[in-house]
């Protein structure tokens, strides 16, 4: 029975480690079977470097066909499982066919890699960045280990970010005009603005603002589009009169947000709203919806 089991142990132990592993920041990264783990993060035009070693399992040796790293940025739409779409690839050749008796390490390194996507896990789908090891074997099948990293890129803040300004209303029953400081936010950013009461015919019960996500996925007839309700900010309760204005300040850093994304690799979008709901003595709903851009600013610690 004891040779049956260690048919199916692996012949080694492959472990992957990045130069600057122990200076370079780590965050947080939800893994597929639910668990969170710490991994490093990158930005594009980075170097990623490190070294892979290969421990053949006490008393064996391990026969291969050669050994290879790969650095790939995947999508993965949900609703089309293990169908991996690569935008970035890229090889490094690490040993021609040979067999491994003891431990043996080999480094690696890609240059100014070009990750112009950002690491994103959503509802419909997951953007990821990954270091793959192969250890090709003919009969006994290739031994495969994995290493994730996260990407995220910075940009400046947008040289022209207007205000918005907007009116709604029901004819001869409700005008209402509000307005945001500005339509671009970064992550850690506040909203500031104001919403003033022209005419007021119904009885306003209360009126909440909400940010809301947008994830789009697909194409055509396999669009799919998921909103979700990622913060609700209570701005009114009560019943406001003509000529009152009621001031927004709602801090964005609590919620978990990305940037804007916008048609990434033709496969699927994010974008942000603002939602203004008012809710009158009949529980009947009003809704103003406004897109917001957000970008991800520099971090200067």
């Amino acid at each position: 029975m004891n040779y049956i089991l260690g048919a199916f142990k692996p012949a080694c132990h492959i472990s992957i480690t990045f130069s600057d592993g122990k200076s370079r920041k780590q965050v947080p990264l939800k893994k597929e079977n639910g668990q969170t783990v710490m991994v490093p993060l990158f930005q594009s035009q980075e170097n990623i470097s490190g070294k892979i070693s290969i421990e053949p399992v006490s008393g064996k040796k391990v026969e291969h066909n050669g050994i290879k790293v790969e650095l790939l940025g995947q999508i993965e739409m949900y609703f089309d499982r293990n169908n991996f779409y690569d935008f970035t690839s890229l090889v490094r050749e690490l040993d021609v066919p040979g067999e491994i008796y003891e431990r043996k390490t080999y480094p690696f390194e890609f240059s100014t890699v070009e990750m112009p996507y950002e690491t994103y896990n959503g509802v419909n789908v997951r953007l990821r960045y990954i270091l793959k090891v192969t250890i090709s074997r003919g009969y006994a099948g290739s031994i495969v280990e994995y290493q994730d990293f996260v990407v995220r890129n910075y940009g400046p803040p947008p040289s022209i970010n207007n205000s918005i300004k907007m009116e709604v209303g029901i004819e001869d029953c409700l005008h209402i005009e509000f307005e945001y400081n500005k339509s671009k936010y970064h992550l850690k950013d506040v909203i500031i603005g104001k919403i003033y009461f022209l005419l007021v015919r119904i009885k306003i019960k209360n009126m909440d603002l909400e940010i809301r996500r947008r994830e789009s996925t697909g194409s055509g007839a396999n669009t799919h589009v998921e909103t979700e309700t990622l913060a609700k900010f209570e701005l009114m309760d009560g019943a406001p009169v003509r000529g009152e204005s009621i001031p927004i300040r709602l801090f964005l850093s609590p919620y978990e947000l990305t940037p804007t994304y916008r048609n990434i690799n033709n496969k699927f979008s994010v974008k942000y709203y603002l939602n203004l709901v008012l809710v009158d003595e009949e529980d009947r709903r009003y809704f103003k919806q406004q897109e917001i851009t957000m970008f991800r600013l520099g971090e200067t610690s």
